[in-house]
């Protein structure tokens, strides 16, 4: 019984020292994973791309590292995905800016031609004094000017147009839209070849997919040499609009979208239309996502548009 009595001091600080150095453990075991987490967390607030919490155990905390890397993968999702929504609506911004800069140069044009006709009329200079000729032409002018604005106005607000998305044949859509360019094409001469035997079904908003389609057709009837050939037709899911003309030169092709840009051969508003067709149909071309090639013709010589849906 002394034995047992004298012993148990002992006893006592055997069991404290080992409980000690097993809480000891137990707390590292702890702790380490929580610190690695830590430590990772700290990389995550720098949003680095490489951080990554450890998941070693399925205990509590393996749940937590799981969750903490699950949570910074969406993170750094959703700021990509508004970094590049941010992009977008920089460009579009830019984009429009660079378009209205454009517009407000190409209207000073037309406006100081007005203003310095009416000077002229009013102070009676020269052959100005002949009102009967030059006021219609004034009024030609402001009627110029006047559908300019519309389009420029039209064009500006492409992008903010909201149109349902309708299924139906690339047929029908161009149908909708061909016959008055059918009676100009025949009425200059031209050979027109049209085939609608492969046609599709395409889903798109119908008013802005015929503005583009309208521009594209207006372009190919106004440049096609008189007698020439103008075809429209399709093939693998593609809308196709030929026509014979003197091809585009290489070093203004990469210019055609640009607004208000005219090729050397058709400069001038009279021949060359307002400058707008080719940006209208590239930039509602870009919205509905639909990838397009305009492009030289060898054999026989011309331009070839192609839509791919």
């Amino acid at each position: 019984m002394s034995v047992i009595v004298s012993l148990l001091p002992l006893s006592l600080l055997i069991c404290i020292i080992v409980a000690i150095v097993f809480s000891l453990l137990y707390a590292r075991a702890i702790t380490r994973p929580i610190k690695a987490i830590s430590e990772e967390t700290r990389r995550m607030t720098a949003l680095d791309h490489n951080a990554k919490c450890s998941v070693r155990t399925k205990d509590e905390i393996g749940a937590l590292a799981s969750n903490v890397n699950n949570l910074y993968i969406n993170l750094l999702n959703t700021i990509n995905s508004l970094e590049t929504e941010l992009e977008k609506t920089g460009a579009a911004e830019r984009a429009k800016t660079n378009f209205l800069r454009a517009a407000s140069h190409e209207l000073k044009t037309p406006v100081t031609a007005l203003s310095i006709i009416l000077d002229n009329i009013i102070l009676g200079v020269g052959k100005y004094k002949n009102h009967e000729k030059w006021l219609p032409k004034c009024r030609e002018l402001v009627d110029s000017l006047s559908n300019m604005l519309r389009e420029i106005l039209s064009t500006s607000r492409l992008e903010d147009v909201t149109e349902e998305h309708v299924n139906q044949s690339i047929k029908s859509v161009c149908m909708g839209i061909i016959e008055p360019y059918i009676m100009i094409a025949r009425a200059k001469g031209l050979f027109l070849y049209i085939d609608w035997s492969a046609s599709f079904t395409v889903t798109a908003p119908p008013k802005l997919l015929g503005k583009a389609l309208s521009n594209i057709l207006s372009n190919a009837v106004r440049y096609t040499n008189p007698g020439g050939r103008l075809a429209v037709y399709c093939r693998d899911r593609s809308l196709f609009v030929e026509n014979e003309c003197e091809p585009i030169p290489q070093n203004q092709t990469g210019r055609l979208y640009e607004p208000f840009f005219r090729p050397d051969e058709s400069r001038s508003r009279e021949t060359g239309g307002n400058g707008l067709g080719l940006y209208i149909t590239d930039t509602v071309l870009r919205l509905l996502g639909l990838h397009y090639l305009f492009e030289p013709m060898i054999s026989p010589e011309g331009m070839r548009f192609t839509i791919n849906f």
